[in-house]
């Protein structure tokens, strides 16, 4: 059954939507994880009107550009921008007069986020970031180096903001491995899978890569899981004036 429009909205409410890929075996189990990310969105956006959809679920992105004003900004829910964002969603997006922002993965308040983040796991562990290895486990791509070149990017930043003993990139689908970049970091070491979703990759071939090369660390939930990051989107949706809707 196609999604229902969203209802009509107020006068002067703001519209933002969030778009994933979803997921295309089980469409909704992809919209209901976007929708949940919208209404936590939403706690920290008073006045907006926070939509989610996915590209997998068949109407569903169209549902929720109804009523939108020129200008509404969309975020994607995307590490990188590749073919997803630069092609599909534009395709899918058939003109629409909304405001395409840069993927999660490169979302400039990401990596500060994620530095306080390992900051505190540090902390807590009772290490010192000096002494602490990193290893961001990503996606990679067979066919484009954005999705490997958008993580060590964010590496890099890392880098300058959190003096850690080592920071590793791996990769599920092209070299360096999650396993090659995984095995040898110690007891003192973090795995940060570089996802938006805790589903597939990160559910079998992270987990199977660090058990392979016996990593003791500490292994974190994906990025985009983590519960601040509502509030980091939010900041980002509603930073710049946008249209409303009449």
């Amino acid at each position: 059954m196609p999604p229902k429009p969203p209802r009509p909205d107020a006068p002067g409410t703001r519209i933002a939507l969030l778009v994933s890929h979803g997921q295309p075996s089980e469409p909704q189990v992809g919209e209901d994880e976007i929708a949940a990310l919208a209404a936590a969105v939403s706690e920290h956006a008073p006045g907006w009107d926070i939509r989610g959809a996915t590209l997998a679920a068949p109407g569903a992105l169209e549902a929720a550009l109804v009523g939108t004003p020129k200008a509404a900004p969309l975020y994607p829910m995307f590490i990188a921008d590749g073919w997803f964002t630069q092609s599909a969603l534009p395709k899918r997006l058939d003109g629409a007069p909304v405001r395409q922002m840069n993927p999660f993965g490169m979302d400039p308040g990401l990596p500060a986020f994620a530095a306080d983040w390992l900051r505190r796991e540090i902390a807590a562990a009772g290490w010192r970031p000096e002494n602490t290895a990193l290893f961001i486990a990503g996606h990679g791509s067979g066919r484009s180096p954005r999705p490997a070149a958008v993580t060590r990017d964010f590496a890099d930043a890392l880098t300058a903001l959190l003096p850690l003993r080592e920071i590793r990139c791996g990769f599920v689908e092209e070299a360096p491995s999650l396993e090659d970049m995984a095995a040898g970091l110690g007891d003192k070491a973090i795995c940060l899978p570089f996802f938006a979703a805790k589903r597939g990759h990160v559910l079998d071939d992270v987990p199977e890569a660090l058990d392979a090369v016996g990593f003791t660390g500490l292994r974190l939930d994906p990025i985009g899981c983590h519960p601040g990051i509502p509030a980091l989107i939010a900041r980002r949706l509603t930073e710049e004036p946008a249209e409303v809707s009449t």
